[in-house]
């Protein structure tokens, strides 16, 4: 069981029965989670706030973020933030680093999408890469000064058949699926959160505080609107149907992340559910594919996506 220097000890509850882990206590302590109106991201800033923490709810619809606010126990607050507009980006950390700004203890980058069919952002970036990666990336960048302790990059096992294509990432070219897109972008987080944590232990991001490492995870399947994006209302019926019959609720899910914002790892430890397959359970440490531990490759993507990013 962790436990902080004082020895308090707040259980996640509010979970499936006997499907719990230990938290430590969180009082003091301020967390920022994107996509926190909803699923994961919503259990998650749950979860950390009943547990003390104060939460920074970064959503892009900021009434619903204030419906959530005001059920959190802990303290929150709500900044706008649109991941598919780099601007809106911008925007959401001026305000963030402006004034007295927050320190900001564990930062979890879980927003995330999956579309239907191609479509782009407002800075042309095709848009399952520019919410899932492009966007985070830039955010996690300028918001680096406030951290002190830990970013959680929430990725997903869709990640091994994924492959960077550094010459199309945009699909220009080549033939955009759903599965394709979404499994480059979660290649893509990996890679990245590879690289930051790299650059944050050899001391190339030095705007963050000496200490500060990354944690990638996956919640497995869970049952949140993420599945219900197919363009087929009948499809989307049934997606949501085998959801609620097999996958684990979006509280369960949350485990992962919890686990890796909370728990002493190793750097760059990538975390997901115990069971075969890795689709439900308890929180532990899970392989990757190879080719996301690829060093190279990791370097290869940050230069593309500091590129990307910088003149936008």
């Amino acid at each position: 069981m962790m436990t902080t220097d004082v020895g308090r000890v707040a259980t996640y509850a509010a979970l499936v029965p006997q499907k719990t882990i230990d938290l430590p206590d969180l009082t003091g302590q301020t967390w920022l989670v994107t996509g926190a109106t909803s699923g994961v991201g919503l259990e998650t800033a749950r979860a950390a706030s009943r547990a003390g923490a104060r939460v920074i709810l970064a959503v892009r619809h900021t009434a619903r973020g204030r419906e959530v606010a005001a059920q959190l126990p802990g303290g929150s607050r709500v900044v706008e933030v649109d991941l598919s507009s780099l601007e809106s980006v911008r925007r959401a950390a001026a305000e963030l680093l402006g004034g007295e700004p927050e320190p900001v203890d564990v930062l979890v980058n879980n927003a995330g999408l999956i579309t239907p069919r191609r479509q782009e952002t407002a800075d042309g970036f095709e848009m399952v890469l520019g919410v899932n990666v492009l966007g985070p990336f830039l955010f996690t960048e300028l918001l680096l000064p406030l951290v002190r302790r830990r970013v959680v990059i929430v990725a997903s096992n869709a990640h091994k058949p994924g492959r960077f294509d550094a010459a199309d990432p945009h699909f220009r070219h080549r033939r955009w699926t759903p599965a394709a897109a979404y499994a480059q972008s979660k290649l893509a987080d990996m890679l990245w959160g590879l690289e930051l944590d790299q650059r944050l232990r050899d001391g190339r991001s030095v705007a963050a505080a000496p200490g500060v490492d990354v944690q990638l995870t996956h919640p497995g399947w869970a049952a949140t609107g993420i599945s219900d994006n197919t363009g087929n209302p009948v499809l989307d019926r049934v997606v949501t149907g085998v959801c609620s019959l097999f996958a684990q609720p979006a509280s369960q899910a949350a485990l992962t992340t919890m686990f890796a914002a909370t728990w002493p790892l190793p750097p760059c430890s990538y975390t997901g559910p115990d069971s075969p397959g890795q689709l439900r359970g308890m929180p532990t440490l899970v392989g990757r594919a190879l080719h996301a531990t690829d060093r190279a490759e990791a370097q290869r993507f940050w230069e593309f996506a500091e590129a990307a990013t910088a003149g936008v």
